[in-house]
């Protein structure tokens, strides 16, 4: 029997297609055809609220535009949020399972909410922007900024992993390709959520490129030209590079969870690729890394 191929057609989720009520994006387990990950990307207009129910998964409450108000379990938090996810790096709130919860915005925004399926109730949670580390990554033209919101070293969750990626135009991230989809010594079985924002051009939006690529036992064959507010759902194999455009900064939002007892974030280099590495040594960090941080940009806008 010959195995399922995933193509763009199953796994390029584009801005819109599965939008539901209050959410311009709603990817489940069931919808993606696994088992943990979850992602939904909240929109309020100015004054607005809507109340959420976790279920089985813990949540986080991450603003990708505009500042909010969670309450949940007697708490109540406020995130400052940002304008964009180009502007700053943001507070976020954590929500347990098994809980309701009400966000509301005075001004309104859009708020995404990547989950996770889990065992264990922790407590909610907040957590400050200046405590989320800021990791400049790669060299040259793979330089980009990688923001550790919610990893197994700088914040705790039972099963979710959560960061984002800045990449300037023209730079490649997500690269050397990687996978993490296999139990072994150095590698974790996670199943992962790009979700993805593109900084508009003087002559409006932009575009990026994602791949993702699998082995003849696993094939998976995607090259998927992604727009704001596009994601890719990566089960298993090979995935890289994330190509920013030239003159488009390219933003995503990773979500991941997976089986394997120890929460851990392990990845294996494709091997026809890994060698990349070895040349950061020797190359310059891009000076437009990091682009963004806590108390706002870090450099002004052209």
């Amino acid at each position: 029997m010959n195995p399922v191929v995933h193509t763009d057609a199953t796994l390029h989720v584009r801005a819109g297609e599965t939008a539901d009520g209050p959410f311009t994006t709603v990817i489940t387990p069931e919808s993606a055809g696994w088992e943990f990950s979850g992602l939904r990307v909240l929109e309020l207009p100015p004054g607005g609220s809507h109340e959420i129910t976790t279920g089985d998964a813990e949540h986080l409450v991450l603003p990708l535009s505009g500042g909010c108000r969670v309450d949940c379990d007697g708490e109540s938090l406020r995130l400052t949020g940002r304008e964009s996810v180009f502007s700053r790096v943001t507070d976020f709130a954590y929500l347990p399972r098994d809980a309701e919860a009400v966000i509301s915005s005075r001004d309104g925004g859009r708020f995404a909410l990547p989950s996770a399926r889990c065992e264990r109730r922790l407590p909610v949670r907040y957590g400050p922007a200046e405590r989320v580390p800021v990791e400049p990554r790669g060299a040259g033209n793979c330089s980009r900024q990688v923001t550790n919101y919610c990893l197994p070293d700088t914040f705790p969750a039972d099963r979710l992993l959560v960061c984002e990626v800045l990449t300037p135009g023209g730079n490649w991230s997500s690269y050397p390709p990687h996978k993490h989809d296999e139990a072994r010594e150095g590698e974790s079985r996670l199943e992962e959520i790009y979700y993805f924002e593109i900084r508009r051009g003087p002559a409006g939006a932009g575009v990026a490129y994602q791949r993702v690529y699998g082995t003849a036992e696993r094939p998976v064959d995607v090259l998927a030209e992604v727009r704001d507010g596009d994601a890719v759902l990566i089960p298993h194999g090979w995935h890289g590079p994330s190509m920013a455009a030239p003159g488009y900064d390219l933003y995503y939002l990773n979500v991941m969870a997976g089986p394997d007892p120890e929460r851990a974030w392990l990845i294996c280099d494709d091997p026809a690729h890994a060698w990349v590495r070895a040349t950061w040594d020797s190359a310059a960090l891009d000076p437009r890394v990091p682009l963004t941080s806590a108390a706002g940009p870090v450099r002004k806008e052209d």
